[in-house]
């Protein structure tokens, strides 16, 4: 993936302040005590607006079954973002075998083997199995931090290929799905804007794979079920920094999630890219939080 001048820029200065330390793989890099302090402030104040909301909160491993990939369709429709795990299981022969490629700089992916985990791609995706049965009458509304992968590697430095994402899942009829989705649109606007931040809501989709997933994408804009939080991070271009996704009785036909009448449930998300959200602060306040202006570091510890 290309990388503008405006994103080299960026990522370079985000280097010599030593807010982040690159790994030398695109999209892969450490974060300063300072960037971290940020992040950490910025997802409280999401925990709390949660906390606020009712919502339950469960903490998952950054892998799924990767069944779980099969089973969503995730695999038709973003096979070129997912990422798997393989392990050794061969035999002592072949793990000399594999060590001499692998010194020698050769190729040793084909003396791996495919295990039964993936690597996660959205945060929300490992709580929908736990939703099996009959839901409450209200519903259930649900809360989960995890790191992220998406094979998106690329010198911009708001395109991670391992992120974190704060989301909150609501679950239970579709009127009470869509009315919570709005009011959590408006609520993000309300937390991102208090933090100084030009931000703007615009109907998006999701980067569906091939030219079947042009149409899909078309029809997902369309319909209204994705809406993007954006703002210029590395560029001049906006970049999403929260998402909000409207799975219709998807999840809950798959995974038998009912209302007390038995119909499927309905299901929506939403999730904050923390390390967007941060770098989207660095770049509007400057790359030293002690200068920046008193109403926003006072409304990231509010």
């Amino acid at each position: 993936m290309s990388t503008t001048p405006g994103q080299q820029a960026f990522h370079e200065e985000l280097v010599r302040a030593r807010l982040i330390v690159p790994s030398g793989v695109p999209g892969v890099w450490a974060r300063s005590e300072t960037f971290e302090s940020v992040l950490r402030r910025f997802d409280a104040r999401v925990t709390a607006l949660a906390a606020a909301d009712g919502a339950e909160r469960l903490h998952f491993p950054p892998v799924i079954p990767r069944r779980l990939l099969e089973c969503t369709g995730y695999l038709d429709s973003f096979p070129h973002l997912a990422g798997t795990v393989f392990s050794f299981t061969g035999t002592e022969a072949q793990a000399r075998e594999l060590g001499r490629r692998a010194s020698a700089g050769e190729p040793w992916a084909e003396l791996q083997t495919q295990t039964d985990v993936a690597l996660t791609p959205a945060a929300c995706y490992p709580v929908y199995p736990t939703l099996g049965g009959v839901l409450p009458e209200g519903g259930r509304t649900l809360e989960v931090q995890n790191h992220c992968f998406r094979h998106e590697p690329s010198g911009d430095p708001a395109r991670l290929q391992l992120f974190r994402m704060h989301e909150v899942i609501r679950v239970g009829r579709p009127e009470a799905v869509l009315e919570w989705r709005a009011a959590w649109l408006e609520r993000s606007l309300a937390l991102l804007g208090s933090l100084g931040l030009d931000v703007g809501a615009v109907h998006a989709s999701d980067p569906f794979f091939g030219r079947a997933g042009k149409m899909l994408a078309a029809s997902q804009r369309e319909q209204g079920f994705k809406f993007e939080i954006v703002v210029p991070i590395a560029s001049d271009e906006p970049t999403a920094i929260c998402s909000f996704n409207y799975h219709q009785e998807h999840f809950g036909k798959l995974f038998e999630i009912s209302l007390p009448e038995g119909t499927p449930a309905h299901t929506a998300c939403l999730g904050f890219g923390l390390e967007r959200v941060t770098l989207a602060l660095f770049r509007r306040h400057g790359l030293d939080p002690r200068e920046w202006p008193a109403t926003v570091r006072a409304a990231l510890d509010r």
